[in-house]
């Protein structure tokens, strides 16, 4: 794990460093799971929660994403990310305005079935197959500011 919830993010994985994505792990996904997907935004962005990542169908028995997943719209083993609110596929870091630190929340979503969505979906579109099919939820919140 890059860093431990609730301690700041390392540049690296910001728009002041590299940019690459963090490596993830996880554990006990829920039975029945048929695929997960990750959602990292910003719920402190001056304009509402700001979509920074969005990965989705990935296989049940996938229990990780290494450092700097690559910017493209589908990965290994089926698995597509969706357009961050910077408009590209895939990862975007933490870029907050000047001031005092931001929450980014990386949640993982077990779900009892694949999306079906295209790659480059909305996150819009993510959070409704979600929130029809979750299994369960884990969480991690890192903060990072400038």
């Amino acid at each position: 794990m890059a860093f431990d919830g609730g301690t700041k993010i390392p540049t690296g994985y910001t728009c002041d460093g590299a940019n690459q994505s963090p490596p993830l792990s996880w554990e006990d996904v829920p039975a029945g799971t048929k695929s997960l997907v990750l959602i990292v935004d910003d719920p402190d962005a001056p304009a509402g929660a700001w979509l920074h990542w969005s990965v989705y169908d990935l296989p049940a028995d996938v229990h990780e994403l290494p450092r700097n997943v690559p910017v493209t719209d589908v990965l290994d083993r089926g698995a597509k990310q969706g357009r961050n609110d910077f408009g590209n596929p895939g990862y975007g870091g933490p870029c907050p305005p000047p001031g005092k630190p931001h929450r980014y929340l990386f949640k993982l979503y077990a779900l009892s079935k694949p999306t079906s969505l295209h790659a480059g979906a909305k996150k819009a579109e993510v959070q409704h197959v979600v929130e029809h099919n979750v299994l369960g939820k884990a969480q991690l919140m890192g903060t990072y500011g400038r």
